[in-house]
């Protein structure tokens, strides 16, 4: 091990870089696994759990880092790339000790928000020191915090006290959504409904919107039906559709009957329609304008930050109503046809629409065909009369594709 700096703070570690001895970077740092024995003893550091391409997270072993220099980690050689499983006498830093509600040695409680490794003269990590807030004072003023020796605060050994996610979830800040399910499905359960409860909805619709069903059912069915309602309407019509048509009759029902009705309508559209076809895959909300609309209008359009990729690379021209179901389907333009335009030039003069478009009962291979034939990543569908219902992304159709469980192995 080269020389190191005498404390490391683990907040600074998450998310950077790990290389391998050439340089290569091979993954980023998301937590780092200890083994808390007593109250009193110093865990140790085991390993660092890197996350590689394809969001899969596999476990580096301290004996195999050369380097934590500020800004990268650097390793022996080659991961291992077997999906890391945690065992049960290892414990997440990040993911389980920060926001464990613990108590100083005059009685106060606080909360973890940090930790520091060092390393001692045998080579080995340990954490070494806790870094902890007193709650909230009156009137809004911040407790008071510090940093204490591992033996000087009680109740990190307990797997049992309860926690909240503050510190935690502003780790997961600059994550996505589907780095954020992947770490939230490594998590022993109790630990990953503590985090859920905390997230707005927004955030826990795009994050749902990202796990395996199994793991979205297990998480709908720990929030109150009324904000499990709210998060569905926070979703993709499409992906609450798919969500929805996993559970249980009566729990779909009553969980439509607590959302919107503008939401459930298009939710209740969409299960209408087989799984695997074009009605049953496509989302509801396209970017729409009518005919009259500028380039510069569709462009401000779809300029939205909410938009996906795919979604905001087309636009769609139809006559009123401009909600889907729509008026007449006029034609599709690709965000790329509209940079080529005068602003001022009108959408409907640029639009495609010679091409016979899929019907909702359109199968996923014929779907698939047309977006690869027409090098596609959305695909408007419309019914005999020519009304766009809705359209279908390619993440829609690779979600299909892909082998069932593909999110729990990657």
């Amino acid at each position: 091990m080269t020389s190191q700096p005498t404390r490391i703070f683990v907040s600074r570690l998450v998310g950077q870089a790990v290389f391998d001895p050439v340089g290569d970077q091979v993954g980023k740092l998301r937590d780092i696994v200890v083994a808390v024995r007593t109250a009193a003893q110093r865990p140790r550091v085991l390993g660092l759990v890197v996350e590689v391409l394809g969001r899969r997270r596999v476990f580096l072993p301290m004996t195999r880092v050369t380097s934590l220099d500020s800004g990268q980690v650097i390793t022996t050689g080659v991961l291992n790339l077997r999906r890391f499983q945690q065992r049960a006498t290892e414990t997440l830093a990040v993911h389980e000790l920060f926001d464990r509600q613990v108590t100083l040695a005059d009685g106060t409680p606080a909360a973890v928000y940090d930790l520091a490794i060092e390393q001692d003269p045998r080579r080995d990590w340990y954490v070494s020191t806790v870094a902890v807030a007193e709650p909230h004072k009156r009137f809004g003023r911040r407790g008071t915090s510090h940093v204490l020796e591992w033996d000087e605060v009680r109740g990190l050994a307990n797997e049992s006290a309860a926690q909240g996610a503050t510190h935690l979830l502003a780790t997961m800040d600059e994550m996505r959504p589907a780095d954020i399910a992947n770490a939230l499905r490594d998590l022993p359960p109790k630990r990953r409904m503590e985090i859920v409860r905390e997230f707005g909805d927004e955030r826990l619709a795009d994050v749902l919107e990202e796990m395996p069903e199994a793991l979205q059912a297990e998480v709908l069915g720990i929030l109150d039906p009324g904000r499990g309602a709210d998060v569905l309407g926070e979703m993709d019509p499409d992906d609450a559709a798919d969500l929805l048509g996993g559970l249980p009759v009566q729990t779909a029902e009553e969980l439509l009957a607590l959302m919107q009705p503008e939401d459930a309508e298009d939710v209740r559209r969409l299960l209408s329609y087989e799984e695997r076809t074009a009605g049953g895959m496509m989302t509801t909300e396209p970017v729409v304008v009518a005919p009259d609309a500028t380039i510069a209008d569709a462009l401000a359009m779809i300029r939205e930050p909410e938009l996906s990729s795919a979604l905001a690379s087309m636009v769609y021209v139809c006559r009123p109503p401009l909600e889907t179901p729509t008026g007449r389907f006029l034609g599709a333009a690709h965000f790329q046809a509209l940079l080529r335009e005068p602003p001022s030039t009108l959408v409907s003069q640029v639009v495609d629409n010679d091409i016979d478009w899929p019907r909702p009962e359109a199968s996923l291979a014929e779907v698939a065909g047309q977006l690869a034939a027409y090098d596609l990543v959305a695909l408007p569908v419309v019914d005999e009369n020519q009304h766009l219902l809705g359209v279908v992304t390619i993440d829609d159709v690779l979600d299909h594709l892909l082998p069932q469980g593909w999110r729990e192995n990657g």
